[in-house]
């Protein structure tokens, strides 16, 4: 079932707002444990995707940064409408730029290329659940 099904169907069944804090807080438990990997093992992820543990340590920070400030407002009874927005269009962001980093500067492994494709296809279908729960609550 596509995302925007999925997400429609959930969003009918119980209140839209709390499926886009859940759809929040799902997004900040993946991208929170994301940022964990790559600050604990850094060295080793680097080697294994092809990339340099530097730019893995920084996206680690960045990640974690990110995760918690998601993870704030999907503790909030009623998100804010505009700060939401704001992760829809990150996760989006996110999603291009890794679509394109492989190609444009960064030459990673087999395995980071893939891994690459997959995590910016989670980050999209979670801005696509997000989108399409914020506006089942207007």
């Amino acid at each position: 079932m596509p995302a925007t099904q999925f997400a429609a169907l959930a969003a009918r069944s119980a209140e839209p707002s709390v499926m886009l804090r859940r759809f929040l807080a799902l997004d900040a438990s993946v991208t929170g444990a994301n940022a964990i990997a790559y600050l604990v093992a850094a060295g080793p992820l680097a080697r294994f995707l092809g990339v340099g543990s530097g730019l893995l340590l920084e996206l680690g920070v960045f990640l974690a940064v990110y995760a918690g400030a998601v993870g704030w407002l999907a503790s909030r009874e009623r998100p804010a409408v505009l700060p939401v927005r704001m992760v829809i269009e990150i996760n989006l962001a996110w999603a291009v730029l890794s679509c394109v980093a492989p190609a444009l500067w960064l030459t990673p492994s087999t395995a980071g290329a893939v891994w690459t494709v997959l995590q910016a296809a989670v980050v999209a279908g979670f801005a696509a659940l997000q989108y399409v729960s914020l506006r089942a609550g207007r």
